[in-house]
């Protein structure tokens, strides 16, 4: 009889984390969740002047509260290994938020949350050190504010007290990581994410570092995911009780949920569905050329060590944000009932282009929604249903406009679309896409950023010979479901009206 092999994925993401436990029997790979928690943005005071006037300054911040993560880390370990006996461990998490330590390897504060109003203005202000188009030529990393790049400079434009005493920079898997082994170093796949990567060269850029004034001293050796990184701390294991393998995942959730794609080929667009949708191709080697680069398209790393060329759109962030507006309001709607109000609300009634700068900002989703509304001449939504459906719609057009850029520039056209993560639980939208893109969607697995990051462990630690059979795993082991394209005269027209939106706002990004 085969022996059961168990590995635990912490997963964490924009609105909940957990520790889910993976265990490969006959060619299979079962998942099991031990803990969940809840991570989202925690807003502390500041003492900040107003009256100063700095870039990037206000009298609150958003942060991540880690050190209560990393307890709930410590709990999803003592629930698994209670249950089994662990191979291995696995962190991903969002990317280009990032912790500072000292030279103890002390956490010297609570790392920022990537929509922290500190970014604002510091897109322009790398520029005047960096021209704008020298960055993506070294990086070919899309421009948006959260970017680590620009987080960071806000620090040195303030003159951060911090950097002063800062001995590492840890992006914020790698920081758990850290606290797991000891080990300091920083996986590939997150620090792509940070627009100081030079993706050619494979390695920090130096002319970033030297033009932006950061200290070239605080980033650490990069490795590859699937890389070993050691033990847990003797004093940690003897505090849970636990005795196992830390290794290094795609760290960066994307890149996890990608891994996860159930095909044996490269021939898709994928889409990562959820806080994030991330929209993409697989490339063995980063794509930068002018067209990327006046389309703002992306070069992250990949599981094996190849490129994720794709574009982000702001996702489900935005039916999360109505459905917490309302939910102070008395109305404790689950996202199956929103989608059950979009399905049966008017059609094309109103469309809204997610990647609008307004949505971007932790705030008043619902009022963010009229006034784009507003801006576009449209008429505004006037029930919960129509808001949902016209977020829905959106969402499917915009990655239709995504993926004609992705293909025209890489010179691929592709017939079918994977969507994994937790938004193919929306069928909805997936059907939306198929309607919008008219191509075929396949959706599944749903937990494919934790299988990801399973399948990657298991490999590292020899119980899955290599990714080609990891792909076998992930297809005997998980449903997935088809969708065919309907009804694309109305959404062609929409998709008319989309683009004539377009002209009249300011994107994100």
């Amino acid at each position: 009889m085969e022996k059961l092999k168990h590995y635990l994925a912490m997963d964490m993401g924009a609105e909940s984390g957990r520790g889910m436990m993976g265990t490969l029997i006959d060619g299979k790979l079962e998942l099991h969740e031990v803990h969940r928690f809840q991570t989202g943005a925690t807003s502390i005071p500041t003492m900040y002047d107003h009256t100063a006037k700095k870039p990037g300054r206000s009298d609150r911040s958003y942060v991540w509260d880690f050190v209560r993560f990393w307890s709930d880390v410590k709990v999803s370990i003592q629930k698994a290994s209670k249950k089994v006996s662990l191979s291995s461990i696995g962190v991903d998490t969002w990317g280009v938020d990032f912790a500072l330590l000292d030279e103890n390897g002390l956490l010297l504060s609570t790392p920022f949350h990537y929509r922290d109003t500190r970014t604002d203005g510091m897109m322009e202000k790398a520029f005047e050190r960096m021209p704008r188009k020298e960055i993506y030529e070294i990086t070919g990393i899309q421009f948006m504010q959260l970017n680590t790049l620009y987080q960071l400079l806000s620090m040195v434009l303030q003159d951060d007290s911090l950097l002063r005493i800062t001995d590492k920079l840890l992006m914020v898997p790698d920081l758990l990581n850290y606290w797991l082994t000891g080990k300091a170093v920083a996986e590939f796949t997150d620090a792509t994410t940070t627009q100081i990567f030079d993706t050619r060269k494979g390695e920090w850029s130096q002319k970033i570092i030297a033009a932006m004034g950061f200290s070239e001293c605080i980033f650490p050796e990069v490795v590859m995911p699937g890389t070993v990184l050691g033990p847990l701390r003797a004093s940690l294991s003897e505090e849970l009780g636990a005795d196992f393998q830390v290794i290094a995942p795609p760290t960066h959730d994307t890149a996890s949920a990608v891994a996860a794609v159930p095909a044996k080929n490269d021939d898709y667009i994928w889409i990562s569905s959820g806080t994030w949708s991330i929209v993409g191709m697989n490339s063995p080697e980063p794509i930068i050329n002018e067209f990327s680069y006046e389309h703002n398209l992306t070069n992250e790393g990949g599981a094996r060590g190849d490129y994720r060329f794709s574009k982000n759109v702001m996702g489900l962030w935005l039916v999360q944000q109505c459905r917490r507006k309302w939910k102070k309001e008395g109305n404790d709607f689950t996202y199956s009932e929103l989608t059950d109000l979009a399905r049966k609300a008017p059609a094309f009634y109103t469309l809204i282009d997610p990647d609008y700068s307004g949505f971007l900002k932790v705030g008043d989703m619902v009022e963010q929604i009229h006034a784009y509304c507003q801006l576009t001449d449209q008429p505004i939504p006037q029930n919960h249903g129509e808001v949902i459906r016209a977020i829905l719609q959106g969402l499917a057009l915009r990655y239709r406009f995504v993926i004609e850029r992705l293909e025209r520039v890489s010179g691929r056209h592709v017939t079918n679309i994977h969507i994994v993560g937790g938004g193919t639980k929306n069928t909805l939208l997936n059907q939306f896409t198929a309607d919008a893109t008219g191509k075929k969607v396949i959706t599944g697995p749903i937990e494919a950023t934790a299988t990801g990051n399973l399948i990657t462990q298991a490999i590292a630690v020899g119980d899955v010979i290599n990714w080609q059979e990891g792909v076998s795993v992930i297809c005997n082991s998980f449903e997935i479901n088809v969708y065919h394209p309907k009804n694309m005269v109305a959404w062609d027209k929409a998709y008319m009206r989309f683009k004539d939106n377009m002209k009249k706002v300011t994107l994100a990004f």
